[in-house]
């Protein structure tokens, strides 16, 4: 429904956006804050600003927010975790119900 042609050409722009982000962030972690070497930071497309979530609410419209992340959904429908990345954080919610609960109170 929302998917029309103008709608991809944008969403398009955003995922460059979000590629050469990543990027500056990969050149950031390399080269440290105050390199010369350092690129600039992207400019976000005005052009984007338009584009909508679009996910069904639960009153069965469309979701107006504009605030997209890489998937093209706001942050209620699908832009925040997806779960642990690091060998650390993955170990740690494989226990999650697997140790005993320690008493609390004596």
């Amino acid at each position: 429904m929302l998917k029309n042609t103008g709608d991809e050409d944008k969403r398009k722009q955003l995922r460059t956006y979000y590629k050469k982000s990543e990027e500056y962030f990969d050149a950031f972690d390399r080269l440290g804050k105050d390199s010369p070497d350092m690129p600039a930071y992207p400019a976000r497309p005005e052009s984007i600003g338009e584009l909508l979530c679009g996910a069904r609410t639960r009153a069965g419209t469309p979701c107006k927010r504009k605030d997209l992340y890489g998937n093209f959904r706001c942050r209620l429908h699908g832009g925040l975790s997806t779960g642990p990345i690091t060998k650390a954080g993955k170990r740690r919610s494989a226990q999650n119900g697997f140790i005993p609960k320690k008493k609390r109170s004596p």
